[in-house]
């Protein structure tokens, strides 16, 4: 893979950068949406594919990208297809300041030392490169106001920024819930996409011990359809018994 195109992880961070403050919007849900970004740009390279809702490796060939060639082979050491919430909700120490220290060193940010509170030592990080923001923030935006199913990096990049939150960071306020709910709807356009970012969406609330069973009938694409996964999951979720039921149970049991 060339590094003469921007990441989907470089451009979900790009997005969450507040030009006012140099702070991230959204910085644990972030976290995890760069995991999840990581996933897309491997499956656009042709690295991994979805299988179910787990995540398997089709070619292990490095991309050329350091850190992309790191997530591909930790995913190739576990021998067996993983599920997309436990990788996304897997400890990711320092992912995002890795690529917060790439795009500074690509020169897309430059790190500004400063103290919280007088006393504690922060670093916050300014875009330098105002053009390429406003590029990446046009695709989302033409995506929004014409309705055109977007290209699948476009598509995947609406579904991540979605699911982390930051619809309120891009499209703030009351005249921004049309285009928040617009945001939401781009999920469908990408099967990849759509998948992690209810993976993310499903770590944050907490269901990722729940395993996804696909409803009868559902295509391979089927998680990554909108919010299909994850209500498919809860419903085939088995439920506790009730006292009156276990006690029925063990009647039973014991006339055997």
């Amino acid at each position: 893979m060339g590094r003469s195109r921007r990441t989907i992880p470089e451009e979900l961070l790009l997005l969450a950068l507040d030009p006012a403050t140099g702070t991230t919007a959204q910085p644990q849900s972030l976290d995890l949406g760069l995991a999840g970004a990581q996933l897309v740009e491997l499956a656009l390279a042709g690295r991994i594919a979805p299988d179910g809702d787990r995540i398997a490796v089709v070619l292990p060939r490095p991309t050329g990208d350091p850190t992309l060639d790191s997530a591909l082979e930790l995913l190739r050491r576990r021998g067996s297809p993983v599920r997309a919430v436990h990788w996304i909700g897997g400890p990711r120490l320092g992912l995002r300041q890795t690529y917060l220290t790439h795009l500074e060193r690509c020169g897309m940010v430059h790190a500004v030392s400063s103290q919280m509170c007088g006393v504690l030592p922060t670093t916050r990080y300014q875009a330098t490169d105002t053009a390429v923001s406003r590029e990446i923030r046009a695709r989302l935006d033409n995506a929004i106001r014409t309705g055109v199913p977007p290209d699948p990096r476009t598509a995947a990049l609406a579904a991540l920024a979605h699911a982390v939150g930051l619809g309120k960071h891009l499209y703030p306020g009351n005249e921004g819930r049309s285009s928040r709910s617009r945001l939401r709807d781009l999920i469908r356009h990408d099967p990849m996409g759509g998948l992690v970012a209810h993976a993310v969406m499903d770590v944050q609330n907490g269901v990722a011990a729940q395993p996804r069973r696909a409803a009868p009938g559902r295509g391979a694409g089927g998680p990554g359809g909108p919010g299909g996964g994850r209500t498919a999951a809860r419903a085939a979720a088995p439920q506790p018994l009730t006292g009156q039921a276990r006690r029925g149970g063990m009647a039973r049991a014991g006339a055997h």
